[in-house]
């Protein structure tokens, strides 16, 4: 909670700064992940995910983002489709911290000093850093903790749905699968070089999680010139 209020303060700064269009808010959701342990449904939101979010609305066409979301990750074999899976039995849970910046490209034009109803999809993307907790099969057949943390760099692939529901506030939901260059998040290649002949399932293919919610955000900021777009 410790870095969520210092991004609340540094954002809320940015109001006196600049001449554009922002916005602020929160977002609220659940997370599911995709990887070597648990199972493998791509939209299946289970665990709490909650945290902030800002928009710099450069053009009705495109906005900056930024956000910082707290959740849990678990998978758990015996709720996967597989017998295979279900019958190894492994399961982790992690808490993670993600930081996300990227654009944020709406399909119409999203003019929010036109007045009235407006609303469009939208497509996000841009990079993450995940912080999570390290694993590795032990000899008991059960992952257990390493006792570090690494971070998880990534793409969010999102896609949205927003709507101004009254003069300062903009409702949204949207589904995000992330795709990360790790193969850790679930223990299946450990963190620590001299555990490395623990990996398991498919090296081949990179961890995923889906964080699926809404956002409610508070807009302010003198009225834009988008002209020059």
């Amino acid at each position: 909670m410790r870095q969520l209020t210092v991004i609340i303060i540094t954002l809320f700064s940015i109001q006196f700064s600049a001449a554009q269009i922002h916005e602020f808010g929160l977002y609220l959701g659940g997370s599911n992940f995709i990887g070597d342990v648990g199972a493998t449904d791509y939209i299946a939101p289970k665990n709490l995910t909650i945290g902030g979010i800002y928009k710099w609305n450069r053009s009705p066409r495109h906005s900056y983002r930024i956000s910082l979301l707290f959740s849990e990750l678990e998978g758990i074999d015996k709720n996967s489709d597989d017998p295979s899976r279900q019958i190894r039995g492994l399961e982790f849970n992690s808490q993670i911290i993600e930081l996300s910046a990227g654009m944020e490209f709406t399909f119409l034009d999203f003019n929010l000093h036109k007045g009235g109803f407006v609303s469009t999809p939208y497509l996000y993307t841009g990079v993450t850093v995940t912080k999570h907790d390290n694993f590795f099969l032990a000899n008991s057949g059960q992952l257990e903790p390493e006792g570090t943390e690494s971070f998880a760099y990534g793409i969010p692939m999102v896609v949205g749905y927003k709507a101004a529901i009254a003069q300062h506030f903009v409702l949204a939901f949207e589904i995000g699968a992330r795709y990360t260059f790790s193969d850790e998040i679930d223990g299946s290649v450990p963190d620590a070089e001299e555990l490395q002949s623990r990996s398991f399932g498919n090296l081949n293919n990179n961890d995923w999680y889906t964080f699926t919610g809404v956002t409610l955000t508070y807009t302010f900021g003198k009225n834009p010139c988008y002209c020059a777009f």
